[in-house]
């Protein structure tokens, strides 16, 4: 992985958010690139429950100072990082006042979904990728994990098609058994026709679940790694489907080894 540019997007991050399959993966899998002399980004939301003071997380004015339209709505883009303890990683997190605020990460106090998290993805999705511009380091492969940064791929495909820094990208999915339960707004496809993507691309989005978010995100991936022992029925077999590289579970003592090979032999061809 030597020198191999790897951006990674999480919707969960160690030690931001309790250990889960997802932030642990999403803490691991740079590490371990960082380790073997690769280059990384790390990206995920800043959430109101992430204590900022004791993270130590600032403001990065370069960065910040953009509106991303979401809805026919403008919504301030702020990006704050941080430098993970111990490890000589920095995460970036992308913010704003009305989606990312609220003291919890998917739902509220009585486990109510809330309803705009349809927004927050598409609002993160954009959010990371305009930042990778401003930054403009064009990675080699950009790796996505969890629902809430499904809709990367999708966007990165389809609304961003054009964009030269990000020309020669493949994107790697991993999918998880952790999800959720019912649907995203009733809406959230009209809220990606505002962006004018293309019908075909979003048809699985009619009915907004878990598994239909990530044969989205699946379609418009160059590989896919199964980071639970078990995933849905439905999506094994739509995985099975598709042909592109995947990279089976792989218990965290026997991934490190896996992954690098992976990345190297499979999705960089």
């Amino acid at each position: 992985m030597k020198d191999k540019r790897v951006l990674y997007v999480s919707s969960e991050v160690l030690p931001y958010l309790p250990e889960t399959e997802i932030s642990s993966m999403s803490f691991e899998a740079p590490r371990l690139v960082n380790n073997n002399n690769g280059q990384i980004r790390i990206f995920m939301p800043r959430y109101g429950n992430i204590n900022e003071r004791r993270h130590q997380l600032h403001e990065v004015i370069r960065l910040s100072g953009m509106n991303l339209v979401i809805n026919d709505l403008d919504m301030p883009l702020i990006i704050k990082v941080a430098s993970i303890p111990k490890e000589r990683m920095q995460v970036y997190f992308i913010d704003n006042e009305d989606y990312f605020k609220r003291k919890a990460t998917y739902a509220d106090e009585e486990g109510n979904f809330y309803s705009d998290n349809d927004e927050r993805a598409i609002f993160f999705a954009k959010g990371v990728i305009e930042t990778v511009k401003k930054l403009n380091w064009s990675p080699d492969i950009i790796h996505v994990h969890g629902w809430l940064a499904s809709f990367l791929p999708l966007y990165l495909r389809n609304y961003y098609g054009n964009e030269p820094l990000f020309e020669n990208s493949k994107i790697i999915t991993s999918v998880y058994k952790q999800s959720f339960d019912g649907e995203l707004n009733t809406n959230t496809i009209g809220k990606i026709q505002y962006d004018a993507i293309d019908d075909d691309a979003i048809v699985h989005l009619k009915k907004p679940n878990y598994v239909n978010l990530m044969k989205v995100a699946i379609e418009n991936s160059d590989a896919v790694i199964l980071g639970s022992e078990e995933i849905p029925e439905e999506l094994e077999g739509f995985i099975e489907k598709m042909d592109v590289p995947v990279l089976k579970y792989h218990n965290m003592d026997d991934f490190s080894q896996a992954y690098l090979d992976f990345c190297k032999e499979d999705v960089l061809q």
